[in-house]
């Protein structure tokens, strides 16, 4: 008796997103880090942002110091452009590229090392002048890849694994870049995938300087008893300020909340960043009460993790310098190179 064939079963449609692209196409290399390093937990979510936002690889403009944590953007869109500066000067090329081109979305990638001891003096000037761009330090309170010593993030009293004490107070990134005049400041954890998703798809619809440090365990050097920068640390210590809702601009956008304990930021694309309230008396958009929270967290070995800041309305530098409207990048040679009259003209005034 014959018996007819079964078909196989149809194989489930290529999920992709609002520009036609799947998420294998924000991936990058394999990653050569530690397994369980907080570092390739923060590549997932960036891979996830970008797709779930629909952003073009090809838009992008990743940009790294020197470090464990710079060598991350291998691990995620590897069709995008990359730059590896040398040890703290990434954000000196960031500001060059974006004022070059502001077409690109710059997203850079330090570490604790990276930003707060060689590149502080750089970092501090990026967050001044509200440059548009992400910029976001794997901070794990440790020099990974020269066997463990302190960052200047340890906090006073946390033990290395061979016991040293650290007994430096140490410096809070979030509570600087607020100061200095950042317009989106967080604090989040690599194992605490909703908030950081929530957070860095608001940091891509954001206009200006977004500074997210994120606290990432080392598993090889500082995911010990005794240390503030541990897995079993935060997730013991981790104040959360608020939930964390994003709705694109290019989604419904009329998901509700009780009165009274949400409050709603709109970016500067339309999108909306809802942030439901678990301190009442919480506002993001004031820039002393933030810093304020920061120092009581502080006072009571506190992680505080959220959006601590936020101002969607403030210039960037672009618009500071009032650039032209098309990218440098693009303009014609007889725009930007002058002319050998002009510098004659420039050297006659300098006689």
């Amino acid at each position: 008796m014959a018996t007819t064939p079964t078909k196989p079963p149809a194989a489930a449609p290529l999920k992709i997103n609002r520009i036609g692209l799947a998420a294998a196409d924000y991936r990058g290399g394999k990653t050569t880090l530690c397994a369980g390093c907080g570092h390739n937990a923060i590549s997932e979510r960036i891979i996830d942002a970008m797709y779930a936002m629909g952003v073009a690889p090809e838009r992008v403009a990743k940009l790294s110091g020197i470090g464990c944590s710079s060598k991350s953007p291998a691990y995620f869109m590897n069709r995008s452009h990359s730059f590896n500066a040398v040890h703290g000067r990434m954000p000196s090329v960031a500001t060059g590229a974006v004022l070059a081109n502001r077409n690109l979305l710059a997203l850079g990638v330090s570490g604790d090392g990276d930003t707060v001891s060689i590149g502080m003096g750089q970092f501090v000037h990026l967050m001044r002048r509200n440059l548009p761009m992400i910029y976001i330090i794997e901070d794990n309170g440790v020099y990974g890849l020269t066997k463990g010593q302190f960052s200047a993030t340890a906090d006073m009293g946390s033990t290395l694994k061979t016991g040293v004490i650290n007994d430096l107070p140490p410096v809070d990134t979030c509570a600087m870049a607020i100061t200095l005049g950042a317009t989106f400041v967080g604090r989040s954890f690599s194992g605490d995938k909703k908030q950081l998703f929530a957070m860095l798809k608001a940091a891509i619809a954001h206009r200006g300087t977004v500074m997210l440090d994120v606290v990432s365990p080392c598993v090889t050097f500082n995911d010990h008893e005794g240390s503030t920068k541990s897995y079993k640390y935060m997730k013991d210590h981790e104040e959360p300020l608020q939930e964390l809702d994003f709705v694109p601009v290019f989604e419904d956008i009329t998901v509700e909340y009780d009165a009274g304990t949400t409050v709603e930021v709109t970016m500067h694309d339309g999108s909306k960043l809802r942030l439901r309230k678990l301190e009442e008396s919480y506002d993001p958009t004031n820039r002393i009460k933030a810093i304020t929270r920061l120092h009581e967290a502080h006072d009571k070995q506190e992680v505080l993790t959220g959006v601590l800041y936020v101002n969607p309305e403030a210039p960037t530098f672009v618009d500071l310098l009032n650039m032209t409207d098309e990218p440098l990048a693009t303009l014609p040679e007889s725009v930007v190179r002058p002319g050998r009259e002009v510098l004659e003209q420039v050297m006659e005034e300098l006689r």
